[in-house]
């Protein structure tokens, strides 16, 4: 008599596949949602170079001024409809001219249709590691640039 062979798996294949999949649970939402904070901290980053240097190029081809819009409280930044909320896990900070802040965490920096402006630095954090961005306008130029925040320079 030929020995019989059983479908199916042993406990102990069964006990394995089970503490790898406990395993991946545990570490697959950490590292997707470090992931995803990345991507909004970037995302943010990105919009706020873009939508700057948007309102300069804007306040020259139309020939009319165009505020830059911080609402720290509200937690938003933008131009006109184009306002973006700050997605949680990132903290926003701003230096402004002073002739542009209207009331504590509120205010603009405003183009002009020479290129230049008031001038200013928005500040992008990640709440988690303390790392984050400023990005510039220069006043003189409009010109827009970022930097690492733990830059002295």
């Amino acid at each position: 008599m030929k020995g019989r062979r059983c479908n199916g798996f042993t406990l102990v294949e069964v006990i394995v596949a089970f503490a790898v999949a406990g395993l991946l649970l545990a570490v697959v939402p950490f590292a997707l949602g470090k992931a995803v904070e990345g991507m909004r901290y970037r995302g943010l980053v990105g919009d706020l170079v873009g939508d700057l240097r948007s309102a300069r190029t804007h306040a020259m081809l139309s020939g009319r001024e165009v505020r830059f819009e911080i609402d720290l409280p509200a937690r938003r930044v933008g131009v006109g409809e184009r306002i973006r909320e700050v997605p949680d896990g990132l903290a926003v900070d701003a230096i402004l001219a002073e002739s542009e802040i209207e009331s504590p965490g509120k205010g603009a920096i405003r183009f002009y249709p020479d290129g230049s402006a008031t001038g200013g630095s928005i500040s992008v954090v990640r709440e988690s590691s303390g790392s984050g961005v400023r990005v510039r306008v220069d006043w003189m130029l409009g010109r827009v640039s970022q930097e690492p925040l733990n830059d002295k320079s």
